[in-house]
């Protein structure tokens, strides 16, 4: 062992001498320019492999790029898979043999200590296999990351942990810098796909077998089935030798390895392989063009010249390839940095100075490390390109062991997600997917082609403890009882729960523990903080889902009807019954109602008034016809008959409107009488703030916070336990301590009613909750939550509580859809909640039955609208008809006097209407003796001044017969049947 560095170191300068003498000989040229460069490996696999590479890279490089006048001499030393001694070997790289830049070391402990001297010297470090992501946190400038940062793999990872719907992963690593790296990132990753971190098994570098198999033990006592190894092949190979002996590769189980393992599944031996079975794993994807199986066998051809006996045991991995690429990436820096004359400075020292502090500093440091990370080029891994001194994330192979080899079931993007096949073009980054249908059909541990669940109960593990309240009412839905040391627990949250439990496919061994506080009460925040703290594995009872609770413990699906109501006491209506016939329609209803009636008749007087005789006459007699007519369309008797069409059309729609009217009215009256006989003391929670009403609660109930967050004092909250409790305290009222009315949550007030629904319902809105279910907690102060209010929104139902990030509750809640769903739930609901058609309408709402304008305001628009052009259509057709008057220019008549004239027209009748034309022409004697034909106005003769009020037509027919006797008397003629011709005015004064 001793002889080995030496030997090795010189034939690396052989190599370096015989290509430096080829390519002269070849091209007769003797201006090379040496560059010499350290490189500082283990001498196992990875190490004798990348050293093959690197030499082979630059022996190829410079065989085709004769014409560079730069070559690198390469320095081996041997680190021995020790820290000091991969600091030792880079330290005497520096001080004695000068060299420009360091390749190496392997493992990220190592690589640790020679980046500072690196950065100290301004001499590039390069390493192609130290993957830890605290080395990016060391700043410095000369440190170059050949390969990948293993927080690159998380996100592939919490892929595959989200596609299969795992909730609960314990990763299982080594304990170093190596191991100990990836942990932040890879929880961070898991928390965004709602994977929860339960433990965490570190394995000591040189744990024993021993070791190995206690720590495993330890792991088949807990719940979690799925596990991420985080190590190197060397030590990995112990741990699933073991885990197949001890029974952890069986069907239940599943193992997910890092790239740290599937670099390097091909070196590890086939009787391993085979108890590795199952396992998935991620890895880097790089294209195998013909470049690398060219690249291979020659790679193959050098170790077995090198080496026959261990031909077989150096197959080519991704380390050899990033080797092969970081030596080409600093050939090219060096020949593009130009290096003439590289030397390095050395600092003025003195006798008691150390080694470390005699390092010079290499005078063309910042030009190559410049030079380094902005070389590109295509490598045998794939693309070679810096960024912040690192690689970037290329695409991941999911690979699948199966028997000796491994095989690629599916890729991952950080683009595109989990996909079947690799597509090299521009995607659309919106089409992430994590989706388990993109896999290939996967052989899982026991050799199982359905993926486990992810967890299990623990045959050797404890029984579950289960909260349960102690109620001191309501033991409908829980009653715990104790006696002789045991305790027994009845209720419908139990029934509940031991059914679902049931319909499991698979065990469950549980317990009741009751739970009270010191003073043998507790509330249910209590409860749930419990939980939270671990002292329960989860909680049965009427437990509501609050949206701070979920803060802290995961609720399964709820079982009963969700929210919050009140109940208050009823009273007979009798009182108000005088006056029930005005409860059917709102005040701002029958407001609008009276004045669409006034306007409506004051409207059809405007538009009949000049042509109809029915709405002329003295001013109190209009006045009456017109209210009259108005509200006789309410029962449709007006007798006066309307001449114009656009009454006709108005009154059309107000026939309408009026006939809706009716028959809501009617509707709701008869409703009112013959429905409603009973009346809530309170339909309005402000009403109780105003007053400062007592309001009672269920004590423990959440329901507290909700009352404080609706701005109810605190003094007048008062509890109660029971319903015979409840019922005392609104006998009593809130003038003796009592309360006005009780809040509380839908299934706890049916109860309520089912006893008491003879004085007592349920009113006002509801406010919606998730309801009960089963009770399971993320680093938040539990101080936050269960002494803050007030509680502003609220989620509730009957509910079962577990621990945060517990399997159970997504298994728990599947199970509550098939019981609820089942006749068993009708059997227990039947059996402690009873028939609820025992009360009537324990839902019913008392809220306001009156119509409201709100449900009118439509045909009320419509009636509006077309009065008022009706209106509008008339003025115009007035003031046409009246123009002379409106557009007289004579310097005597004013607008007063225009206005007077027009109000005098309107009084008037509009004898150009067709009502007034030609009643009658008849052929007749004048008063003056005169044979003619005449139009028979207010009397017989021209002369006779025009009356404000046309007579009606039996008056006119009197007068006419009595004057035509008396000027007719010395006349026999028999005029009896006939009838007297009118005469007909010009209305002209």
């Amino acid at each position: 062992m001793e002889l080995k560095l030496p030997i090795l170191s010189l034939f690396t300068l052989v190599v370096s001498l015989n290509t430096l003498t080829t390519i002269n000989s070849a091209t007769g040229q003797n201006v090379e320019i040496p560059v010499r460069v350290g490189v500082v490996v283990d001498m196992g696999y990875t190490g004798q492999m990348g050293l093959v590479c690197i030499q082979m890279a630059l022996s190829e490089f410079y065989a085709a790029h004769n014409h560079f006048e730069t070559r690198l001499l390469l320095s081996h030393r041997d680190s021995n898979r020790d820290i000091v001694g991969a600091a030792a070997a880079a330290l005497d790289l520096l001080k004695n043999e000068e060299v420009q830049a360091i390749i190496g070391p392997l493992t990220s402990e190592q690589t640790n200590f020679v980046i500072n001297l690196g950065d100290k010297a301004h001499v590039p470090v390069i390493t192609f296999s130290a993957t830890s992501p605290s080395l990016s946190s060391i700043r410095s400038s000369y440190f170059i990351r050949a390969t990948l940062n293993d927080s690159s793999q998380v996100q592939a990872i919490g892929a595959i942990i989200q596609a299969f719907g795992w909730r609960q992963v314990v990763p299982i690593y080594v304990d170093n810098e190596f191991g100990e790296g990836i942990i932040p990132s890879l929880t961070d990753a898991l928390e965004q796909v709602n994977a929860h971190v339960p433990y965490r098994s570190v394995i000591p570098p040189s744990a024993t077998d021993d070791q190995i198999a206690g720590e495993l033990y330890k792991l088949m006592t807990m719940p979690t089935r799925v596990f991420v190894v985080h190590m190197r092949a060397l030590l990995g190979r112990r741990l699933f030798a073991k885990a197949k002996q001890v029974g952890m590769m069986s069907k239940e189980y599943v193992w997910i390895i890092t790239d740290g393992i599937a670099n390097e599944l091909n070196s590890i031996e086939s009787s391993v392989m085979e108890s590795m079975l199952g396992v998935i794993g991620v890895r880097p994807h790089f294209a195998r063009t013909e470049e690398f199986h060219k690249f291979e066998i020659r790679y193959k051809k050098t170790v077995w010249q090198k080496n026959p006996t261990e031909y077989h045991s150096l197959d080519l991995s991704i380390y050899g390839l990033w080797a092969y690429d970081s030596a080409i990436a600093l050939a090219l820096a060096v020949e593009k940095a130009r290096v003439r004359n590289a030397t390095f400075l050395k600092a003025n020292t003195s006798s008691n100075w150390t080694d470390l502090e005699r390092i010079g500093v290499s005078s063309i440091g910042p030009e190559l490390i410049k030079a380094l990370s902005s070389t590109t080029f295509r490598g045998l891994a794939g693309k070679f390109e810096l960024i912040d001194g690192q690689l970037q994330t290329p695409p991941y192979e999911i690979v699948n062991v199966v028997g000796p080899r491994e095989r690629v079931v599916s890729y991952w993007t950080k683009e595109m997600g989990i996909i079947r096949q690799l597509i090299f073009t521009d995607v659309n980054t919106n089409t992430y997917t994590t989706s388990n249908s993109n896999i290939a059909p996967i052989t899982w541990p026991g050799d199982r082609t359905s993926p486990p669940k992810g967890w299990v109960i623990p045959t050797s593990g404890k029984k579950l403890r289960i909260g349960v309240p102690v109620k001191y009412g309501f033991f409908e839905f829980l009653k715990v009882t104790s006696s002789n040391n045991t305790t027994h627990v009845e209720g419908y949250s139990k029934d509940v729960f031991d059914a679902v439990i049931k319909s499991l496919p698979y065990s469950v061994q549980y317990e009741y523990i009751p739970f009270s506080t010191s003073d043998h009460t507790g509330s249910y925040n209590d409860l749930v903080y419990q939980v939270y703290k671990k002292n329960f594995d989860g909680a049965v009872g009427d437990i509501a889902i609050v949206a701070n609770r979920s803060q802290y413990v995961d609720f399964t699906l709820p079982y009963t009807q969700s929210g919050v109501s009140m109940v208050v006491p009823v009273r007979d209506d009798n009182s108000k019954k005088a006056w029930v016939f005005l409860k059917p329609l709102t005040k701002k209803l029958w407001v609008t109602t009276f004045c669409s009636f006034v306007l409506i008749g004051f409207l059809i007087w405007i538009l009949e008034h000049r042509i109809n005789e029915d709405f002329r006459g003295p001013p109190w007699e209009q006045l009456g016809v017109t209210f009259w007519f108005a509200f006789s369309t309410m029962v449709f008797t007006q007798k006066e008959r309307v001449i114009s069409n656009m009454s006709r059309i108005v009154l059309i729609i107000w026939f309408l409107v009026v006939l809706i009217l009716i028959q809501s009215y009617t509707a709701s009256l008869t409703s009112m009488l013959t429905v409603q006989q009973m009346q809530p003391t309170v339909t309005d929670v402000n009403e109780l703030i105003r007053k400062h009403e007592n309001v009672g609660y269920q004590e423990g109930s959440f329901v507290y916070g909700l009352l404080i967050g609706m701005h109810f004092e605190e003094s007048n909250l008062k509890a109660f336990k029971s319903t015979q409790e409840m019922d005392e305290l609104f006998t009593k009222g809130t003038a003796n301590g009592g309360i006005a009315a009780a809040f509380d949550d839908i299934p706890c007030l049916k109860i309520f009613l089912a006893n008491y629904c003879s004085k007592y319902t349920m009113v006002g809105p509801t406010y919606k909750t998730d309801g009960f279910g089963f009770v399971c907690d993320p680093p938040l102060s539990p101080h936050l939550f269960f002494t803050t209010y007030p509680i502003r929104f609220v989620l509730y139902c009957d509910m079962q509580i577990f621990q945060k990030g517990s399997p159970l509750v997504t298994d728990i809640s599947g199970a509550i859809l098939k019981v609820t769903q089942s006749t068993k739930m009708m059997e227990i609901e039947k059996k402690w909640l009873g028939n609820e058609s025992r009360c009537s309408s324990p839902n019913a709402s008392f809220s306001s039955n009156s119509l409201a304008l709100e449900s009118f305001w439509g045909l009320f628009m419509i009636v509006w609208i077309v009065a008022l052009s009706a209106f509008i259509i008339y003025v115009v057709r007035f003031l046409h008809q009246n123009w002379h008057v409106v557009n007289r220019s004579d310097t005597e008549s004013t607008t007063l006097d225009k206005i007077l004239e027009l109000i005098q027209s309107f009084y008037n009748r509009d004898l150009s209407y067709h009502a007034f034309r030609n009643i009658e022409i008849r052929e007749n004697r004048n008063c003056c003796g005169c044979d003619c034909t005449r139009r028979v106005e207010e009397s017989l003769c021209t002369n006779a001044p025009p009356s404000p009020i046309l007579p009606s037509p039996e008056q006119q027919n009197g007068r006419n017969l009595v004057e035509q006797d008396s000027s007719l008397q010395n006349n026999s003629t028999n005029v009896q049947g006939g009838e007297i011709q009118r005469d007909e005015t010009r209305n002209q004064t």
